[in-house]
């Protein structure tokens, strides 16, 4: 393949034989590469001509050093701040100082008479408060935004001066400032040749400079520019053909180079894909049966889609060359220093600033990060007795005293974290001594992450020292979150060699055989029309700034001049719609496929694998009989019984396997807490009265105590919690309501004179041994009831449930379907009637029921068993029959968990 660098070199080696005073200039470093190389094939001995980019070039003539965004920012406040009498704090002025500064060096770059422009914006915004009757009424929010806008001319003014006055600046100074320089430079540079070569979109200074050094006579420069893009009003062609027109240097001269590749034959395939994860997978697809990945290119229109790349590449790339940088933060070292500043914003949040004490789940999600696990052995059995005590909020002395085996270096640079802050360039220091123990065990490229954000905290340190500009740490954390997200950690990789992995911008000047072109939506490519400026679009026309109508051009011009040389081409596109629009290809896709007849195109989609879903199973063994034999034992409970009929699975887990659930922090009061917490108030209640006939008086005297009773007991199972304030207090006045309704119920039952309420017992613990058939031991059953009571000679066994219960899930009219979930209340509560009759050898003469006191519905009151199907005659009394009858199909439960030959079976239908 014959590339546009080789036909420019073999172009001006016809006239040009030594390149002792020879520069080129080039769009992009990269290009400088490829033009170094391309010479080397070329020239056998001699001197290669100065090769610059753009930049470089003109920071030359200006003679003004490019100052760094995060320095420019500093300065930019210093001038701010003496222009205004109430400035606003520094990470607030860099939310929108970013976006000023980029409209200042647009202005600067197009040549754009300062004081005319802003003195047209203020115009604009005097002639919106006009009002013939003098009725306009502005907002404070308004008037804000109209005396800033007014102000930028003031910004600008003082801002360039004082850059001037540092001799540093950013690129559209420089850009301004080489414009008044060009006859100095050029005098200086009288022998010197100039060719400019690849160049397409220029901003007025750039074509002010170009024609400056091109009416020398002796310089060149060589676009490349297809015909069919040339001779036509394609909107690739758009400014090659304005300075073809404009030019004084084209009235003599020739236009070079209009080539003619566009229209050869090419293998294109567009190739439509749902969701960028598929997109990225089917381009490494296509890598995959690559041989040879010389003059292969995998260009991504979507930047941000690097990380998944870069996972996705095939096994069979064995170098590659990476242009774009990897975002910084979605570096692991990223989220480590996020939580950092979270463990301070959360203290002063919580009100924690005095005592020093940092939020728990802060300090585990610092400790737990994978650069500092690592290096603290016993982090889990931390956590672990961080749950055990409940401990929501933990100090610098608590974790210390953890920690006391591990490397005093280490635990200083850790722990030194947790001090209270006596100043942020303090903190920074921290932060510093930090990353400085951590690259002691990490690799090479963690390494060169650490590098990056050590660089960029010490460039704060010195700053911070110098301006003070960070009040407090909520100002620097806000500050680093807005640089964060748009700094890169740069790659360094083999320039000439294997893949080459690009963004759009960085093709420039570059021809490949292969092109991979990855997110070739509309809203990507071109971008969404959308500006971030505070010049408005009129304003942009009226002094020839660049709109996205100009930017639509320019990348017009990258995809089809990326294409003209190329001979295999793979465009990929996003098929899923969503509301942003995306789903559409590009318009530049559709051009393309108007304008040739050799395009293939696909649809596909991931395969998807039918999977047979297999329940999960476990078989019986000997271990597991054994450990069933001591569960029959110690005994099965009613919860547990209906566990297994929920899910046998877990049932396995947690009586075979004894697996508890995680002991976590419970910062806010958890619902099973809160039950205990009931069950335990209501039993210290009752308790004196077992064995007595209940009065009004009692229940009043309950009334007194059960607030006191209630905290009480929250302070027993809620270990260091506060019930003070917030949802936990909410919750304390959730308990304390249960237990006054429930009360207050007793009350109107016994306001009656005709009820008579007996206390049998309360909380009281029952086993029975059931021996079941073909089981040569008995099984124990136990339980413990929450309540026993007879109402007027009716004996009752009562369960409280905190939750919501209704009549309909103690609705059981056949025992053989106990099974389903909706009996399972009713099995609970028939099982501690089993127990309670057989323990007491129970009289039957006597009537029983059983049922539940739901603390959500406790306007139904009692809620029974009820054995009838027909909702207007309930039948809840419980016989002697119908308990043996229940029992029996118990048993058969009993059996089948005892039963070698059934396994363990998650149920098909279990919902969660």
């Amino acid at each position: 393949m014959q590339s546009f660098i080789s036909d420019t070199i073999n172009d001006i080696l016809k006239t040009t034989t030594s390149f002792k005073d020879v520069v080129f200039v080039l769009p992009s470093q990269r290009a400088k590469i490829f033009v170094k190389q391309t010479f080397k094939d070329k020239i056998n001995v001699g001197f290669l001509p100065e090769i610059l980019n753009v930049e470089q070039f003109i920071n030359q003539i200006s003679e003004v050093e490019k100052a760094d965004s995060l320095q420019l920012l500093f300065y930019f406040y210093t001038v701010y701040k003496k222009t205004e009498k109430e400035p606003v704090a520094f990470d607030v002025f860099a939310s929108w100082a970013v976006t000023v500064l980029q409209d200042f060096n647009e202005i600067d770059q197009h040549l754009v008479n300062t004081k005319d422009i802003f003195i047209y914006l203020r115009d604009i915004q005097r002639l919106r408060k006009w009002s013939v009757k003098g009725e306009f009424k502005e907002t404070k929010l308004i008037q804000d935004h109209y005396f800033f806008l007014e102000k930028l001319n003031t910004y600008y003014t003082v801002l360039y001066s004082f850059l001037k006055e540092k001799n540093s600046g950013y690129q559209g100074l420089i850009y301004r400032e080489a414009c008044f320089k060009i006859d100095k430079y050029l005098n200086k540079n009288k022998n010197t040749k100039f060719f400019f070569i690849g160049f397409n979109a220029l901003n007025k200074a750039e074509e002010f400079l170009f024609q400056k050094v091109l009416a020398t006579g002796s310089s060149e420069i060589y676009w490349d520019i297809d015909t069919v893009f040339f001779n036509s009003n394609h909107q690739a062609g758009k400014f090659i053909r304005k300075y073809a027109q404009e030019w004084k240097y084209y009235e003599k001269k020739a236009l070079k180079t209009i080539g003619n590749s566009f229209t050869n034959t090419k293998n294109i395939t567009v190739i439509g894909a749902p969701k960028n994860t598929t997109q990225v997978k089917y381009a490494g697809e296509i890598l995959s049966n690559f041989k040879d990945f010389t003059n292969t290119a995998l260009v991504l229109a979507d930047e941000t889609l690097l990380p998944i790349t870069l996972n996705s590449l095939p096994k069979n790339i064995n170098a590659i060359n990476i242009t774009m940088g990897y975002p910084l933060k979605d570096v692991p070292t990223t989220s480590l220093l996020f939580t950092i500043f979270k463990l301070f914003i959360s203290q002063e949040k919580l009100q924690k600033k005095e005592t020093n004490q940092f939020y728990y789940k802060d300090v585990i999600s610092f400790i737990k990060h994978k650069s500092i696990y690592k290096l603290l052995p016993n982090i889990d059995a931390f956590s672990t007795q961080v749950a055990e005590q409940n401990q929501t909020f933990i100090n610098q002395e608590y974790l210390l005293s953890f920690f006391q085996e591990v490397d005093k270096k280490i635990t200083q640079s850790i722990f030194s974290i947790f001090k209270p802050i006596t100043s942020v360039g303090e903190f920074i220091t921290r932060i510093l001594n930090l990353i400085a123990v951590l690259k002691e065990e990490v690799t090479e490229i963690e390494k060169e992450q650490l590098f990056r954000f050590y660089t960029a905290f010490t460039q704060l340190k010195s700053l911070q020292e110098e301006y003070q500009y960070f009040p407090d740490l909520r100002t620097l954390a806000q500050f680093f979150r807005q640089l964060i997200a748009s700094e890169n950690l740069s790659f360094q990789g083999e320039p000439l060699r294997g893949l080459q992995l690009m963004g759009m911008l960085e093709t420039r000047v570059l021809d490949f055989e292969n092109i991979i072109l990855i997110s070739t939506n509309e809203g990507v490519l071109p971008v969404n029309s959308q500006q971030n400026s505070f010049i408005p679009f009129d304003v942009k026309l009226e002094f020839e700034l660049p709109t996205y109508r100009e930017k639509d051009a320019i990348f017009s011009y990258h995809f089809f001049r990326l294409l003209q040389r190329a001979k295999n081409v793979f465009i990929i596109y996003n098929t899923e719609h969503d509301v942003f629009g995306s789903g559409e290809k590009s318009r530049f896709v559709t051009q393309l496929e108007m304008m040739r007849t050799d395009i293939t195109h696909k649809i596909i989609s991931p395969k998807v694998l039918p999977q047979q879903i297999e329940l999960k199973e476990i078989k019986k063994d000997n271990i597991i009989a054994e450990t069933l034999r001591d569960l029959a034992k110690k005994g099965i409970s009613p919860s547990a019984l209906t566990n297994y009929l929920y899910n046998p699975v877990a049932f396995y887990k947690q009586k075979v396997l004894r697996i508890k659930e995680f002991d976590d922090v419970e910062e806010t009061v958890a619902y099973n807490t809160l039950g205990t917490v009931v069950h335990e108030t209501l039993d210290e209640l009752y308790t004196p009265f077992v064995g007595c006939y209940l009065s009004l008086e009692n229940i009043k005297w309950m009334e007194t105590k059960s607030k006191d009773l209630i905290t009480k007991h929250f302070k027993k199972e809620f270990k260091n919690g506060d019930i003070t304030k917030g949802r936990n207090r909410l919750i304390f006045e959730v308990a304390n309501r249960f237990v006054q309704n429930f009360l207050t119920q007793e009350k109107k039952l016994l306001k009656d004179e005709n009820n008579r309420l007996k206390i049998i017992a309360t909380e009281e613990t029952l086993g029975v041994q059931l021996q079941v058939d073909e089981l040569d031991f008995p099984v124990k059953i136990h339980g413990q009831v929450d309540r026993v009571d007879e109402l007027n000679g009716i004996l009752r066994i009562i369960d409280y449930k905190t939750g919501m219960v209704d009549s309909t899930n103690l609705k059981v009219t056949d025992f053989e379907n106990l099974k389903e979930e909706k009996h399972h209340k009713a099995i609970q509560v028939l099982l501690y009637a089993y127990l309670y009759t057989e323990s007491k050898q129970h009289n039957f003469k006597q009537p029983l029921e059983a049922g539940i006191y739901s603390f959500k519905n406790l306007n139904s009151g009692f809620l029974p068993v009820n054995f009838s199907a027909n909702y207007r005659k309930p039948d809840v009394a419980i016989n002697q029959e119908r308990l043996t009858d229940f029992i029996d199909e118990i048993k058969k439960y009993i059996k089948e968990i005892y039963n070698d030959n059934v396994p363990f079976t998650e149920p098909a239908d279990l919902k969660y």
